[in-house]
């Protein structure tokens, strides 16, 4: 009964969606016819020979063959030329001519959709012989240019226009619809126009046969879509690259925190936690993206180390011997050796290596002082240092979070860095008690892993 209902639902929805299509596509029919019939009783007619008429058609129905993707649901080809080029020496009808024969190759399933494409193509090739209309065809190259360049204008706002209206209609994406469309438009409008007018005015002073030439123009526009086409591939293959990156190295983190976690009890959620905060205190500081989500991946296997050190080392409920502190103060450099050997976490396994330094050089384990810590290192000392003292560990209860943040003012300039810990006291001021604590939901392990899927795919 569900199923029933569910399927009855999408298919009043395809019905309603295709009524408003066939009433648009019927607007768009009853616009060009009404623009030719103004047309006409102007007193504007098809000029100029048939054969070149037909054959600027045939380059607009080879150009549109050669469509070129540039949205999800839109196309875009080198028709516009001809178009324009009708427009301006043979009138509006001319254009619409063009335009219509340039759709005749498509025709086929779903002939909707060829039939809003056809009408829309020649009320655009209308509107641009309007606009040179409007301008004049002068004996003079600046006149030309003058009705080349509104004819162009005048069709890629109608066309841009009109393809938003469309995608609006279909229910397609209109945002990324409108922005390819019209960002591909107007950088294309400098590189064509100039060329058309030389065409148009040599066309009217020169020889009527030179419009033969009008294929390397409309060559050379259709490689301009191609390379515009093969970039942007490029680009969404790199991005969908680095988001599998992303969502490999997150998992093989996630792997290596839950493998601490399950030898070391009394941290379990730790790594976590100091994963959060040190994410938010990039973002305070205005660091970029990239920084932050570097500081949260090093935040998760900021401990890694502590697997090479000895079980009974870790849960001990006494205060560490001499001998058991410098063993625990290898971590950083073990954490080191460990994601060095993993492929591209060179930077991550530099981060780790440092975040026990102290700005006053007496930090392990190679006594950097100041700007010779990297400042993702700091950050993640600061985030460490607070999350430790407010977790419960073997040898002593959680502190509150107003201790904590106490101590943390007290070791500024010696211990911390004083941006970095003035960045989280403005976080923590403001936090709940939940955050400050750090049991939050967020701060679960595997609940940051799906968020940060979620957040790259």
């Amino acid at each position: 009964m569900d199923g029933d209902f569910v399927f009855r639902g999408h298919a009043e929805r395809t019905v309603l969606r295709l009524s408003w299509i066939q009433l648009y596509a019927t607007a768009l029919g009853l616009s060009a016819l009404a623009l030719a019939t103004g047309s006409l009783a102007a007193g504007s007619v098809v000029r100029g020979p048939g054969w070149v008429i037909m054959a600027l058609a045939l380059v607009a129905l080879l150009g549109e063959r050669q469509s070129v993707r540039v949205a999800t649901h839109t196309e875009m080809s080198v028709s516009v030329l001809p178009i324009v080029f009708a427009a301006v020496l043979f009138g509006p009808l001319a254009a619409m001519i063009v335009g219509a024969c340039a759709l005749v190759g498509d025709f086929g399933e779903p002939h909707l959709r060829w039939i809003v494409w056809t009408f829309q193509r020649t009320l655009v090739g209308g509107l641009a012989g309007l606009a040179a209309w409007g301008v004049g065809n002068g004996n003079s190259f600046a006149r030309t240019f003058a009705a080349v360049a509104a004819a162009a204008m005048a069709e890629a706002c109608a066309d841009g226009a009109l393809t938003t209206c469309t995608a609006f209609v279909r229910q397609n994406d209109v945002r990324e619809t409108t922005r390819s469309v019209i960002g591909l438009q107007l950088g294309a409008l400098p590189l064509y126009i100039p060329v058309l007018a030389v065409l148009a005015y040599s066309y009217e002073h020169v020889s009527p046969l030179l419009v033969l030439f009008f294929f390397v123009p409309a060559l050379a526009a259709q490689r301009l879509f191609l390379l515009y086409q093969e970039q942007r591939n490029l680009a969404e293959g790199l991005a969908t690259a680095n988001q599998r990156l992303e969502r490999a190295s997150l998992s093989f983190a996630t792997a290596l925190v839950a493998t601490l976690d399950a030898r070391d009890r009394y941290t379990a959620g730790h790594s976590a936690a100091v994963a959060i905060y040190s994410r938010d205190i990039a973002t305070r500081m205005g660091l970029d993206e990239s920084q932050q989500s570097l500081v949260h991946l090093c935040g998760l296997v900021h401990d890694i180390g502590k697997v090479g050190l000895p079980a009974h080392l870790l849960e001990k409920s006494g205060a560490l011997s001499l001998e058991e502190r410098r063993q625990m103060e290898e971590h950083p450099e073990i954490g080191e050796r460990i994601l060095s050997k993993v492929e591209d976490y060179s930077e991550i396994a530099r981060i780790v290596r440092h975040h026990h330094e102290r700005v006053d050089g007496h930090g392990y384990p190679d006594g950097l002082r100041e700007a010779q810590i990297p400042l993702l290192s700091k950050i993640i000392a600061v985030a460490d240092a607070y999350n430790a003292m407010t977790s419960d560990r073997p040898y002593r209860d959680a502190m509150p979070s107003r201790v904590a943040r106490l101590r943390l003012a007290q070791a500024v300039e010696s211990q911390f860095d004083t941006s970095v810990v003035a960045a989280f006291e403005a976080i923590l001021a403001a936090a709940p008690e939940s955050y400050r604590s750090g049991i939050r939901s967020e701060f679960a392990l595997q609940d940051q892993y799906r968020l940060q899927e979620a957040l790259a795919s």
